[in-house]
């Protein structure tokens, strides 16, 4: 299959690439490197089966993708590459980045998003949109099901993510309530691994960076906040299952189940490190951080057969080597 995939120079888009790589695909990546970063496609760039595209989808599309005419949804064009299946993943998505670029990431969720629905009608490809647990905010359910609606500020300082995946969701399901292409919606909770971004400002590479220093840890409010970290190596069997999956679906949560405080992750990483850095309670809460994070995987094992498999200290362990090396 030829298999288009946005947002593949980021961490979690470069791991899913190398998958479909591994599994014959052909495989076209559009990133504009705003967050994703070259060196993570660089153990198979020279692969004749891929090829990158350096593009933001947020403007109009290039002609390899597009075609050479503006053509309503629906029908194809010859001009353009034909694509199977299109994994949307492109945007930002840390902290970090909703402080810095809150407008790109509106923008992809709503424009960019639309762009690329529009060429998924186009070639009746399966489209699998890669929603996030940040539409259901600071929860007042918890775990957190898909028939949970959430509870968002919309105008936090979160809101240009979680406000811009809900609108992509919702999107991308008028979409396929009017053309009927195949759609799938997953939401991923949190994950890690190895080619995360060092300064992101999530919490396992800040704490794995400051124990390999002998820094601080620092934690906001009292640690006691939890979280459900996947290893990246059992979200993309997720992606992949979910791709596949014979029927419209969605939204799915993704992720792992296993709940775990930030004070108990701190912990973690220091003697994972054999670090002599210090635990310590200074930082305040960042507005809208959720207090407890962690997804019912109920519907993910019924309809895909999904069963994470690596636990967090193994996770962890190899992480920590990236990390090193």
């Amino acid at each position: 299959m030829r298999i288009l995939v946005t947002g593949g120079a980021g961490f979690i888009g470069s791991h899913l690439c190398e998958k479909l790589l591994s599994n014959g695909h052909d495989l076209v990546v559009v990133d504009n490197f705003i967050t994703g970063s070259s060196k993570n496609l660089a153990s198979f760039k020279d692969n004749p089966h891929f090829k990158l595209i350096q593009h933001d989808i947020n403007l109009p599309l290039p002609v390899e993708i597009v075609g050479t005419t503006n053509m309503a949804p629906g029908y194809g064009d010859q001009d353009a590459l034909k694509f199977d299946q299109i994994f949307h993943l492109a945007c930002p998505a840390s902290p970090v980045d909703y402080r810095e670029i809150p407008l790109q990431t509106l923008l992809v969720n709503s424009v960019g998003t639309k762009n690329i629905i529009e060429i998924a009608v186009r070639h009746g490809a399966a489209l699998l949109f890669a929603s996030s647990s940040e539409v259901y905010g600071d929860p007042q359910e918890h775990p957190q099901k898909e028939t949970y609606w959430g509870h968002v500020n919309p105008i936090g300082e979160r809101s240009c993510y979680s406000e811009g995946k809900r609108f992509a969701e919702s999107l991308a399901v008028n979409y396929f309530r009017h053309y009927g292409f195949p759609l799938k919606i997953v939401r991923i909770f949190n994950t890690y691994g190895p080619r995360m971004r060092k300064h992101d400002g999530r919490v396992i590479p800040s704490f794995i960076q400051s124990a390999l220093m002998d820094e601080t840890l620092r934690m906001h409010g009292d640690g006691l906040q939890t979280r459900s970290f996947c290893y990246i190596d059992d979200m993309i069997e997720g992606l992949i299952l979910a791709m596949n999956h014979p029927k419209y679906l969605g939204p799915v949560n993704l992720g792992r189940e296993e709940e775990t405080s930030i004070h108990e992750l701190g912990e973690k990483i220091i003697k994972l490190t054999g670090s002599s850095s210090l635990l310590v309670k200074t930082d305040p809460v960042h507005d809208d951080d959720p207090r407890q994070r962690k997804p019912d995987l109920t519907l993910a094992r019924i309809k895909l057969g999904y069963e994470p498999k690596i636990g967090l200290d193994e996770g962890l362990k190899r992480t920590v080597d990236y990390f090193k090396s």
